[in-house]
């Protein structure tokens, strides 16, 4: 899925935070897993909760699977 200008819409390091959200990783084990910090991780998840104007993470996963971005 692409935006308006044709650029994806997630980033590949939002799409990995997001590929290890819906496993049921913690943000430490995602920050772990990542080699980056918890507060960059709850970065990402806050940047593509702001790209598709949701409020919460799982409505970022439902939004994320309905746009084709995520499958689970």
């Amino acid at each position: 899925m692409t935006n308006q200008k044709g650029k994806p819409l997630l980033t590949n390091r939002e799409r990995e935070v997001f590929e290890l959200l819906v496993q049921d990783k913690t943000t430490r084990e995602i920050a772990e897993e990542l080699f980056i910090s918890e507060k960059t991780v709850r970065n990402h998840i806050s940047n593509v909760m702001q790209k598709l104007a949701v409020k919460g993470r799982s409505q970022a996963v439902v939004e994320l699977v309905r746009l084709g971005e995520l499958v689970i």
